[in-house]
């Protein structure tokens, strides 16, 4: 939830309480160092903002709404994620940590789920301030608890409704997700599918409180062994979707690996996600295959690929065309593609290619060898156009 189910803003009144109670400044994070609430930083005076109080980890933080690898296990090496009570930790300028910091660990039923962290001055909070406010970590802890229970129910059914079969299978997963979703169900939807994603670990994934306007985040199978991300994203407006264009670019910075994605058409109506998916997907396809269309595809914007994805695999090569496709052949084959992307101008398709019309007329003719095919003929044209784009699939 957090972002995307509202209950942010409880976050921020229970960190503003311990903030109240320590009498300074308190910033909570979850167990993955990933922003969630914080409190205003101010001097001595709390009247002034002052610069040279800032410390650089907590700024970065709060800028960048999480931490870097490298501040992370540094924190860690304190033992904050097995302690049960406040944990203090020296400043260290070297690693960017100017001040002492005190970290309140967030539990609930024996398990870290965050971090509540404060700057640490002298003489700094009394230990009966320390318990009060360890008594409100447990609040944050029950809540991140129900958070990450609610998002599992999430991830599940939004995971059943993409895989299950046709019929009472996927009605019934529809139904799930629909009560999972609560309030956040009607209204419009996008699918966004970014692959391949490079880790099978479900874990590896990134959180779906990160994305804004997005509600559910899983990983479906992508090929034979291969996987990727399916997200769903509520949006204003059937043409308005800059929310899911944007997930699917944030995803993609955070693969680390090139990756593409796709997004299907909105839907205002949960029984009719599974089509969105395949469309998603089919707007993925595209875009691994002919670069000019991604790295973020739309279905609405892929043209035959729209067509040629729904095929079986072996249905979408013709031998007449597989000639054409061997590695010796590479250069007529973009001839080809070229003149009928251009539609059959032979002075555009000479411009675009960067050479003469009677080098265009040559290997032009010699692609009517190999392949047998008369490109007078409409028809004849139409198998090789879609012959070459499905080969890119």
């Amino acid at each position: 939830m957090g972002e995307n189910g509202g209950v942010k803003g409880d976050y921020q009144e229970l960190v503003d309480e311990i903030s109240a109670l320590l009498g300074a400044p308190a910033t909570l994070e979850n167990r993955d160092f990933r922003l969630i609430a914080f409190g205003a930083q101010v001097t001595d005076s709390d009247t002034e903002f002052d610069e040279t109080a800032l410390d650089p980890v907590r700024t970065r933080s709060i800028l960048t709404r999480g931490s870097t690898s490298a501040v992370r296990s540094w924190f860690e090496g304190f033992g904050i994620t097995s302690a049960k009570e406040p944990v203090r930790i020296p400043a260290t300028p070297e690693a960017g940590v100017y001040r002492g910091r005190i970290c309140l660990p967030v539990r609930h039923h024996g398990f870290v789920l965050g971090y509540v962290w404060l700057l640490d001055d002298d003489p700094g909070p009394t230990r009966e301030q320390l318990d009060a406010a360890m008594e409100v970590t447990g609040r944050i802890g029950a809540q991140l608890a129900d958070e990450a229970q609610a998002g599992a129910d999430l991830t599940r059914e939004f995971h059943s409704v993409l895989t299950a079969e046709r019929g009472w299978q996927r009605d019934m997963a529809v139904a799930a997700l629909r009560t999972a979703l609560g309030s956040r169900a009607p209204g419009l939807h996008a699918v966004v599918c970014v692959a391949p994603w490079p880790s099978a670990d479900p874990d590896d994934a990134p959180s779906v409180r990160t994305i804004p306007a997005a509600d559910a985040l899983c990983t479906v199978p992508w090929g034979v062994t291969g996987q990727c991300l399916a997200l769903l994203v509520r949006l204003r407006s059937r043409e308005a979707l800059a929310p899911a264009l944007t997930a699917a670019a944030k995803l993609r910075g955070r693969a680390g690996s090139p990756v593409a994605a796709g997004v299907g058409a909105a839907r205002d109506d949960l029984a009719e996600l599974a089509t969105a998916w395949q469309e998603a997907t089919a707007a993925t396809r595209a875009a691994l295959a002919d670069p000019n269309l991604g790295p973020d595809a739309q279905w609405s914007s892929i043209g035959p690929y729209r067509l040629l994805t729904a095929l079986p695999a072996e249905a979408a090569h013709d031998p007449a065309v597989a000639p054409l496709l061997s590695p010796a052949h590479r250069q007529l084959a973009r001839t080809a593609e070229m003149f009928l992307d251009c539609a059959g101008q032979a002075g555009r398709t000479a411009a675009a290619l960067g050479i003469h019309r009677q080098t265009l007329y040559y290997r032009l003719s010699r692609v009517e060898q190999l392949t047998g095919l008369d490109l007078d003929e409409g028809e004849d044209r139409l198998l090789l156009h879609m012959g070459l784009k499905a080969s890119r699939l």
